[in-house]
């Protein structure tokens, strides 16, 4: 074959393959959402999404994204066709983050069809065989056959991408849907893939979140419904369960706890599932950020400093771009002279191995590990290393070396591993190291629940005294902070800042820490950047005052 015949044949290969490729990006990425309440966007508000900086702009229509819906249980809102994504009736669903991020990352564009409703259930409004009540099914497939129907009549090319369901607290309210939601879930997930005529739809099973008040007052039944949307993702490989319990939840009244993600939540909640089906296309979800260069001097002691706790040790709502509005910009570089690794969310996001202290965080947050060590390092402590190991969603009781009887949200296992794992690896690297202390927030959510409110300093001193065992340390130094705690007629019978200063007042290793001069917050329970910020120096400053 002459040279000029062979590169027509490789010029058409190319050119083929573009073709190809132009025309895959042209087909139109259909998903569908579907659930109950926390699919709705219930107790969210358009207004308050300029409060979040990663999501500003989402309150305006997405004029490249189809949308179709029918939303709400007695009066229904109906798009009656697609129309550019937005938010209905003033509310935030997990939409409106999840079309953004995925338009961002693919060529393709992107349409979603969304039939959700509060208060349905499982077992019987969304059952496919004999629904009841609302009678969910039918008409969320009526819904979503007349919506590709209608993209066939356009002319449009369209492939179903992904169902992404989130549904399940109203099932644990009868005892036979609770039991039965693995079965149920099974046979939903085929008789949408039988009348769609899609064996392969990928669905995404959004958790149901810890850290609403559910996940504490109903932790038997919340555990489970997650236990049977497990049993069915473990075994489809079509079907993915989604963390979601360490996204915000939305601030209530009296006491600061809800049932609903409010507009964070909702928007971080779109945000995993955006995350989830990018991974499926193989799509990194976080820039690598190496430790080029190791920090100490080999042979030298390393002085490790263990972060914990729950929503505000994990920066809940502390965001990079309020940092900067503080003049705090220069707190978040990354500083390779701390190493630094972590484990946040329960294991929703961790560091490949050791990288340069900095900011970690998902949705664009942080913690107070940043503040923490400038005053370290300011002090002149010597090597100082960090690991941090939180999860917002849950309480002091899955903290505890029994835990409680839902299992996989129990933590201090996987704590103690962290902690052990973490020494190793740096003795690996030929250092002395020294557990200089575990440095703990106390649980914002348990302030708020008067039987957990009641028994978190037992708890606590439990956790403190195993792990003094576990690491053969019985003075193991363990730095307990404390913000103010909820303040309400009902949970105010349990004063517990006295019951921890009982604790501290034996233990001359546990060191209560008052922070109750953090600048003031705007919710309940949640501290805001400046808060995080100035907890972070505040820990700083008593552990120098001791060392």
């Amino acid at each position: 074959m002459t040279r000029q015949i062979l590169v027509f044949v490789y010029s058409l290969i190319a050119a083929g393959l573009s073709l190809g490729q132009a025309a895959d990006d042209s087909t139109v990425r259909v998903f569908i959402f579907a659930g109950q309440s926390n699919m709705v966007g219930s107790d969210s508000k358009v207004k308050d999404i300029k409060n979040f900086p990663l999501y500003a702009g989402l309150e305006q229509p997405q004029e490249g994204v189809r949308f179709s819906y029918s939303i709400g249980r007695e009066n229904k809102t109906n798009s009656d066709g697609w129309v550019a994504l937005e938010p209905v009736n003033n509310t935030v669903g997990p939409e409106l983050s999840f079309a953004r991020r995925v338009t961002q990352a693919i060529d393709a564009p992107v349409a979603i069809i969304k039939c959700a409703a509060g208060g349905t259930h499982l077992g019987g409004d969304w059952n496919p065989d004999e629904p009841i009540g609302f009678k969910m099914y039918p008409l969320a497939l009526k819904l979503v056959r007349d919506s590709l129907a209608e993209l066939e009549r356009q002319g449009v090319r369209y492939r179903l991408e992904g169902f992404m369901w989130h549904q399940g607290e109203n099932d644990m309210f009868n005892e036979d849907y609770m039991k039965n939601y693995g079965p149920n879930l099974k046979n939903y997930l085929a008789k949408w893939r039988r009348d769609l005529k899609s064996p392969k739809l990928k669905f995404y099973i959004g958790e149901l979140c810890t850290k609403t008040i559910w996940g504490m007052d109903l932790r038997p039944r919340m555990y489970a419904i997650s236990r049977g949307q497990r049993a069915v993702t473990e075994v489809d490989p079509l079907a993915e369960y989604v963390p979601t319990s360490h996204v915000g939840v939305e601030i209530g009244h009296p006491v600061g706890l809800h049932y609903h993600y409010g507009t964070l939540g909702q928007l971080q909640h779109g945000d995993n599932y955006a995350a989830a089906y990018l991974r499926s296309l193989g799509q990194a979800q976080a820039p690598a950020r190496p430790l080029k260069r190791w920090p100490y001097k080999k042979g030298s002691e390393v002085n490790l400093f263990i972060l914990a706790g729950h929503r505000n040790m994990e920066g809940e709502r502390a965001f990079v771009q309020d940092a900067a509005k503080l003049g705090q910009a220069d707190l978040l570089k990354d500083n390779p002279g701390i190493a630094f690794k972590y484990n946040l969310g329960g294991g929703y996001r961790k560091s490949d191995g050791w990288e340069p202290l900095g900011q970690a965080g998902y949705y664009d947050t942080f913690g107070p590990e940043l503040s923490f060590a400038g005053v370290l390092q300011a002090k002149r402590l010597g090597n100082v290393a960090i690991a941090k190991f939180t999860h917002s969603g849950s309480q002091i009781i899955d903290w505890t070396p029994e835990g409680s009887m839902a299992r996989s949200r129990h933590i201090y296992p996987e704590f103690v591993k962290f902690i052990q794992q973490s020494i190793r690896e740096l003795e690996a690297k030929g250092h002395k190291v020294r557990l200089a202390g575990i440095v703990y927030h106390l649980g914002e959510n348990d302030m708020s629940f008067y039987p957990y409110r009641k028994e978190a300093a037992g708890r606590l001193q439990t956790t403190i005294g195993q792990s003094r065992k576990d690491f053969g340390q019985p003075e193991l130094k363990w730095f307990v902070s404390q913000q103010p705690p909820t303040d309400e007629k009902g949970v105010n019978r349990i004063d517990v800042v006295a019951d921890m200063e009982k604790v501290a007042a034996v233990d001359p290793n546990l060191i209560h820490i008052k922070a109750f001069d953090l600048p003031p917050q705007k919710k309940r329970l949640v501290l805001d950047t400046a808060g995080v910020i100035a907890l972070g120096r505040l820990l700083g400053e008593r552990i120098a005052e001791g060392d």
